[in-house]
């Protein structure tokens, strides 16, 4: 019987995560969709927009000095499609490319490994122009993008992230139309984009392959998380049941179309090489055309996939199948109002594990607060220290108990452009004084940096 572990064990990666939309700023960069999306009245909190940012984009050296600093050994970042394509044409500027090729290299001169996540919102807009992701070439498109980029960083650069979040640039984006491109389209229309997203998933994987054999692959989607109320087996499956069942009503659609963030709608093709059968059956005539290789195209060999957890529902099982706990008065709850559940990050591996045997990277969690400078000048964030500490705790006890746990990026490195809520909540473990750009680092991010130094040791221990 192998000895329980006494940490999240060798490599493991240990970082913070951004996307290029809401750090870099708009200098150097063509027009992209979320640009025209922020022109739209009352889309954005504030009016607020991206054009300036972090200014990632002319202060890298200075944020690598901070990660440096934050004791990461890791950082997942995005490639700015807008960037590397400004004109929306496939041929990437080499401008784009040479920024990305200087950011890599002062990352690993800081002794941080770079994971690249080729697709985080970023379409350029002439892309959008002729179809975004409604048109089925715009799969090609991604591809050829990773290539190009993949092509340029080889052998310095070995993880990488095909796309973040498809049930958000789509299901917000196409259907809802509260994140870019703003649109609300008929289901059919819906799951056609969906279909295509997940086309330039399969074919990137191929072109990162292609680029470079030793290159290790996976994906970021979303999803919903359940908790079982109780450890009572008919609870437990009924928490397994509302994650991925879609033939009834679904007590976590978030009283939307399934399809939005069902783990099994966008997984099951990416792992399995089908769409679930019974989705199938309840959308009918909605389905998507699916052509003769298309799902050998989806399903790829991953290396890891990337859990994105935030918050969950607890479940029980009713008499009419899953149903969800109602949450008590002042339940805690993020500055977003996102429950905070940190049992999510044992449930939430468990059960996409056992579904899809496959490493688990959890690409992003952290919690939204509204935080500022003491008069001292530093940033004491005891709420994010605490939602880390629980949320690691439930991480470490799902490893302890076999998972196979391959990293782990906070979400975000910095406090940013939170999309459609601008830049009133504060994710990151480095404040960022937007009107000066001074950057601080936060007492959570002295914490974490010290769980990084003894690889989450903590919380292994037994009381």
């Amino acid at each position: 019987m192998n000895p329980s572990p006494k940490n999240f064990g060798a490599p493991f990666a240990w970082g913070a995560a951004t996307s290029p939309y809401q750090i870099e700023g708009k200098e150097g960069r063509g027009p992209s969709v979320w640009d025209a999306f922020c022109e739209m009245p009352g889309k954005v909190f504030g009016g607020h927009n991206g054009a300036v940012a972090c200014e990632h984009f002319s202060r890298w050296r200075e944020d690598v000095g901070c990660f440096r600093a934050a004791g990461w050994n890791a950082y997942r970042f995005g490639i700015s499609w807008s960037r590397v394509c400004p004109d929306g044409s496939p041929m990437p500027d080499q401008r784009g490319l040479d920024y990305y090729d200087r950011l890599v290299d002062a990352l690993l001169e800081a002794g941080i490994e770079p994971w690249i996540t080729v697709y985080h919102w970023d379409m350029p807009l002439e892309m959008h122009r002729r179809g975004g992701w409604l048109n089925r070439d715009c799969a090609d498109w991604m591809a050829e993008l990773a290539s190009a980029v993949a092509g340029r960083l080889a052998g310095r650069v070995r993880k990488w992230f095909t796309m973040n979040e498809p049930q958000c640039f789509i299901g917000l984006g196409y259907y809802r139309g509260v994140h870019a491109p703003g649109v609300s389209l008929d289901l059919g229309s819906v799951l056609a984009a969906g279909h295509h997203a997940l086309l330039g998933h399969g074919m990137t994987v191929s072109a990162l392959r292609a680029a470079d054999a030793q290159n290790q692959v996976g994906w970021a989607p979303s999803g919903v998380i359940a908790i079982p109320a109780t450890t009572d087996p008919a609870d437990v499956e009924a928490a397994r049941e509302a994650c991925f069942n879609m033939s009834g009503d679904n007590p976590l659609g978030r009283n939307e179309p399934n399809p939005l963030w069902a783990n099994s709608w966008w997984s099951d093709p990416v792992f399995l090489g089908h769409y679930p059968e019974d989705a199938l059956q309840r959308f009918g005539a909605a389905v998507p055309a699916i052509r003769t290789h298309d799902m050998e195209t989806i399903r790829q060999p991953l290396d890891f996939n990337g859990a994105i957890i935030y918050t969950g529902s607890v479940v029980r099982a009713g008499h009419h199948g899953p149903e969800v706990v109602p949450l008590p008065d002042g339940f805690p709850v993020s500055s977003l109002g996102w429950p905070v559940f940190p049992e999510s990050m044992y449930w939430g591996p468990k059960f996409l594990s056992e579904r899809y045997p496959c490493p688990i990277v959890i690409a992003e969690n952290g919690v939204a607060l509204r935080e500022w400078p003491d008069v001292q000048g530093g940033v004491a964030d005891s709420a994010r220290i605490d939602f880390l500490h629980r949320y690691l705790s439930e991480f470490a006890k799902w490893r302890a108990g076999g998972g196979d746990a391959r990293g782990y990026f906070h979400w975000s490195a910095m406090d940013n452009f939170e999309w459609s809520e601008g830049y009133k909540d504060r994710f990151g473990l480095i404040h960022v004084d937007f009107q000066t750009q001074k950057r601080t680092l936060k007492q959570s991010a002295h914490w974490f940096a010290e769980v990084i130094r003894e690889n989450g040791a903590r919380f292994f221990r037994t009381p």
